[in-house]
């Protein structure tokens, strides 16, 4: 169970550092969409690329924000079931949903987009606007999200079997208590 656990470890903290990009991101969205903004209605001047860069961002903080969200345990959720089950029940429903729906549609969605980056990567794909950006490295964030989510959703899986036997959380790790 250790190596599972220090995989486990491993793909929470791939995710953390993800999480707190994303949170600059946002910040970086709102100065470059108020900069956009400013100098738009001052200057009379404005950039496809600026706005653009806009919905990248916005496009990551979603994407990558996802599997940091699920880490967290902040995601959305049915709770009326949900609350009404023991902590055993909850753990059973957490790995029974995650390994037969968010493990496979994730890989799903993952492999289906591949092609829609693979094609846009391939005819160098830009942007329609005037001054807009390249738009293949963006349509990578779609498979690339994906499998980060999938990938918390193995950490929580590992978390969650490593539960049930009887580990427990000590200083974000866990611990097989003793007799």
């Amino acid at each position: 169970m250790r190596p599972l656990l220090a995989l486990s470890n491993s793909i929470d903290w791939i995710n953390e550092k993800l999480g707190g990009v994303c949170n600059w991101l946002v910040l970086a969205a709102c100065v470059v969409s108020a900069a956009n903004a400013m100098i738009r209605y001052a200057f009379g001047y404005s950039s496809n690329s600026w706005l653009e860069l806009q919905w990248y961002m916005f496009a990551i903080f979603v994407m990558f924000g996802a599997s940091y969200t699920f880490k967290k345990n902040e995601h959305v959720r049915v709770e009326i079931l949900y609350l009404m089950l023991s902590e055993r029940g909850q753990l059973w429903l957490d790995l029974i949903g995650t390994l037969c729906f968010l493990i496979p549609a994730c890989l799903l969605l993952s492999y289906l987009s591949w092609p829609f980056f693979m094609q846009a990567y391939a005819v160098g794909e830009t942007s329609s606007n005037a001054g807009g950006l390249l738009r293949w490295p963006i349509k990578l964030v779609v498979p690339v999200g994906f499998v980060f989510l999938a990938l918390q959703g193995v950490s929580e899986v590992i978390k969650r079997i490593a539960a049930l036997k009887g580990y427990v959380v000590i200083d974000a790790k866990y611990e097989r208590p003793t007799q």
